[in-house]
């Protein structure tokens, strides 16, 4: 039986692992975490329960499809809840929009808290699904760096679309045309942030996320997002992958451009096979060192980090859902902040996430459990320290502004996740979230490729690489990984 090694268990990795298992390999995940999931965790204490990573879940049938694959009920493992309301937003003015899933209860409540018309609303989202249609099979699930990718109708059909996927205009240019209230342009620009980019840069086809949740829906697995992990490495255990933990990999060893084996400090593991699913930047920094590779890599803009505060709040807000943002007052001063000067907007933009909503379990009777967020930049040698301290006040201040209550008062239990901690324990480089960013019209391009071009039995899976960073597009690396290897 072939071997294949992954390095790195987060979700593509796993994925990864599931994929190639069922193609009859022999499958051993190194991680060097004493846990499986990479971003994708949790942590707990004082009785509330928090998902430490991703928040947000779409395509579930991407997860699904991995039982299925595998010959097994995925509702056997792992079942999920489709969110009526997704969104809540919050602006400084009191102006509170509800974003329902159902568009047209979205486009009606649009309409009557800014000057944009239902109808504005439709169109914008009508446009969003036909990008995601015009992408979707030949941006998302092929190589772009393979020549057979493009040599097919559906290739065509889509290079004939790409006039028409505003691709030459900023994504803010773009909704700026779809719409003439700030409000809704920032609803719309904020979409930019799921991958880290900056919509006054990033490009118009990014507009393809909001049919993501409005037209695919948004959900929160059963037990919260960590779900996702469990059920995923319960499935790939159940049918024969091992996993070894605490096992950070050293070196991938080539011989006659082929990857022989993986080393970590305390065994050689042979391999047929090797995936990567560290962040692109480490493996060519310390797994297989290349100055070249490496400062190419390098010379591609980082994807914004996260600040992230899990409090135990000793109170229920019926005002808030299981997202929520409140919006800074300036949009565009903020993202020239995180991705101009590297620092972080005395005003930031929050997010708020809440599982206890629907998840009774992850806090305790009448509390809640907040999960709180800020974009902040990468690492760049900032006085991280001043940074944080100043923040958690403006964050606090705004909250409890937005709330009308103190919420200080009310923190029963406080967690901290930093963008050093990020690039600590998941070997981000910088501890960017999603890798490079997207702030360039061509940078579905620039990612890192899947495959080694050099080395013929090395892949490349997760947020650094084709097509991009969270839960999705990494789930479609594996799934690329998976057509690429015959």
């Amino acid at each position: 039986m072939k071997k294949a090694v992954i390095v790195g268990s987060g979700i593509a990795g796993i994925a990864s692992a599931i994929r190639l298992r069922n193609k009859g390999y022999a499958v051993k995940v190194l991680e060097k975490n004493s846990y499986p999931g990479g971003k994708l965790t949790q942590l707990s204490g004082n009785g509330f329960r928090f998902d430490a990573g991703p928040s947000l879940f779409t395509m579930p049938n991407l997860v699904t499809e991995l039982f299925k694959i595998s010959g097994k009920n995925p509702f056997d493992y792992f079942n999920f809840e489709k969110l009526d309301i997704l969104c809540n937003y919050f602006y400084e003015d009191g102006t509170k929009i509800s974003a329902n899933s159902d568009i047209n209860i979205f486009a009606n409540q649009i309409a009557q808290k800014t000057t944009d018309s239902a109808k504005s609303v439709k169109n914008h989202l009508k446009k969003s699904k036909f990008i995601y249609g015009a992408t979707e099979k030949q941006f998302l699930n092929k190589s772009l760096h393979k020549i057979s990718s493009f040599l097919s109708f559906s290739t065509l059909i889509s290079t004939l679309k790409l006039p028409f996927l505003t691709i030459f205009s900023s994504m803010n240019q773009v909704n700026e045309r779809a719409f003439k209230d700030p409000k809704t342009i920032q609803l719309f620009n904020r979409y930019a942030t799921y991958n880290g980019s900056n919509p006054y840069k990033a490009p118009g086809i990014l507009n393809i996320i909001p049919h993501l949740e409005f037209g695919l829906g948004a959900y929160l697995p059963k037990g919260g997002m960590h779900e996702i992990t469990n059920s995923l490495v319960k499935l790939a255990k159940e049918i024969g992958v091992e996993f070894y933990f605490n096992e950070e990999v050293t070196t991938i060893r080539i011989e006659n451009n082929l990857a022989k084996s993986v080393s970590t400090k305390s065994a050689n593991y042979p391999a047929d096979i090797v995936i990567c699913n560290a962040d692109i930047h480490t493996v060519y920094e310390k797994l297989i060192p290349s100055e070249k590779k490496l400062k190419k890599v390098d010379r591609q803009e980082r994807s914004s980090s996260a600040l992230i505060f899990y409090w135990g709040i000793g109170k229920e807000f019926p005002a808030l859902d299981v997202h929520n943002i409140m919006f800074t007052e300036d949009y565009k001063t903020e993202f020239n902040h995180l991705f101009d000067s590297k620092t972080i907007y005395e005003d930031p933009t929050v997010y708020i996430n809440i599982t206890s909503k629907k998840i009774k379990a992850d806090a305790p009777k009448g509390k809640e459990n907040w999960f709180v967020m800020i974009n902040v930049p990468s690492v760049y040698n900032q006085d991280w320290d001043k940074i944080i301290l100043e923040a958690r006040q403006n964050i606090l201040s705004k909250i409890s502004r937005n709330l009308g209550e103190n919420i200080e008062n009310l923190i029963e239990f406080e967690e901290l996740l930093t963008p050093q901690l990020i690039q600590d324990k998941t070997n981000s480089f910088k501890g960017s979230l999603y890798g490079t960013s997207s702030n360039n019209r061509f940078s579905a391009f620039f990612r890192h490729k899947n495959f080694s071009s050099k080395y013929k039995n090395l892949y490349f899976c997760g947020g650094s690489v084709h097509p991009g960073g969270g839960i999705p597009l990494a789930l479609y690396s594996a799934k690329i990984i998976d057509k690429l290897i015959k």
